[in-house]
């Protein structure tokens, strides 16, 4: 059960109400998971959802390489909603099976593109170095470009806020769906 509980969409305040309804009725259909704590603050709320609908539905990013990266996110932070929710997304958008299932299980993929493989590399690489090296950061921009290169640090910004709030609040997977990631990183 999560931390702070959703805001009952009869009791929302004057601050609150636009951004509840403005996310409710874009391109994410409903108020829940981290969205709905940010609520709790709505200016937090309405700064943190423009940069998340950038980030999902307006990058320079294609989405099998967005989802990636918000994979990739969701397994950093063991956050197992982000995990449930973008799976499927993910899947829609190209990415393979056999990648998704490696990154869950905390192997490296065998990739058969090499976007997806230079994508993977450098979030792991900002990851764990807290850097990316000139060669590969050279070689994603030859792959998607510079434009793109920036839209991914946003997208894996992004995504680091959300899996912080749904690790901070337990925030849990969204009804009926079974959780996947291990639940610590031992």
């Amino acid at each position: 059960m999560t931390r702070l509980p959703p805001i009952d969409p009869a009791q929302l305040t004057d601050a609150q109400r636009p951004i509840y309804d403005a996310i409710a009725t874009g391109p994410r259909k409903g108020v829940r998971g981290p969205l709905a704590i940010w609520l709790h603050r709505p200016e937090l709320a309405q700064a943190a959802q423009a940069l998340g609908r950038y980030c999902r539905y307006d990058s320079s990013v294609p989405p099998r390489l967005s989802e990636l990266t918000i994979l990739l996110m969701g397994r950093h932070w063991l956050a197992e909603y982000e995990w449930a929710a973008h799976k499927p997304f993910a899947i829609e958008a190209g990415l393979s099976i056999e990648v998704i299932d490696a990154i869950r299980d905390g192997r490296e993929p065998t990739f058969d593109r090499e976007d997806e493989r230079l994508v993977y590399r450098f979030v792991r690489q900002l990851h764990d170095a807290r850097q990316v090296d000139q060669p590969l950061y050279d070689d994603l921009k030859r792959t998607i470009g510079e434009p793109a290169i920036v839209d991914l640090v946003g997208i894996a910004g992004y995504y680091t806020l959300i899996s912080m709030t749904i690790k901070v609040f337990d925030v849990p997977p969204p009804a009926g769906i079974a959780p996947e990631l291990p639940t610590s990183l031992d």
